[in-house]
């Protein structure tokens, strides 16, 4: 190797570039299986606030101890293994608060991925397709808890598990089957 290298400036300056670009690559590759991310949301509060007007005519004709909706859970299941790389342990939850609906990451632990995304999905056991499916958004953390609310009119009943998915790789992540509660 040392006469490969010696006195061929152009060969030590590719060995140097190709080292570079394969400690680039290792580090991109497997850094995320190191790298965790937190964050802890409280499950929001109801946005839909009344105007005004509306809120005065409200507090005039109601009790002044009218109550905020309570979050009830619709359906909830527990992250699944698919691997020893890839897999995540803790409940998820479809939270109905109000008019609103959350997808609820409630103290979970998840491999990190690049570029890992959660879906709503119809189908079960990890299985889903990007035509049926409703994206919720990329993941927020790979430990701690959080929320995905859902757009207004979907119909979270349809839907029967989230799944946790790497985009650039195509690679299932995990994924938790949703139960009705």
């Amino acid at each position: 190797m040392t006469t490969f290298l010696a006195g061929h400036p152009y060969r030590i300056g590719a060995a140097a570039i190709g080292f570079a670009a394969a400690a680039v690559l290792a580090w991109y590759l497997g850094s995320p299986l190191f790298i965790r991310t937190y964050t802890n949301e409280a499950l929001p509060a109801v946005s839909a606030a009344p105007s005004a007007a509306a809120a005065a005519t409200a507090a005039a004709t109601a009790p002044a101890t009218a109550a905020q909706p309570v979050a009830r859970v619709v359906a909830a299941g527990e992250l699944q293994f698919v691997d020893s790389i890839h897999n995540g342990m803790g409940p998820v939850q479809l939270v109905a608060l109000g008019d609103q609906r959350f997808v609820r990451f409630d103290g979970v632990a998840i491999t990190n991925a690049p570029d890992v995304h959660v879906y709503l999905a119809k189908e079960t056991g990890g299985k889903w397709s990007d035509a049926t499916s409703l994206y919720l958004g990329p993941l927020k953390a790979t430990n701690g808890s959080f929320n995905y609310e859902l757009p207004s009119g979907s119909a979270a009943a349809d839907y029967r598990s989230v799944v946790v998915w790497c985009r650039q790789f195509r690679v299932l992540i995990t994924w938790a089957d949703l139960k009705v509660a």
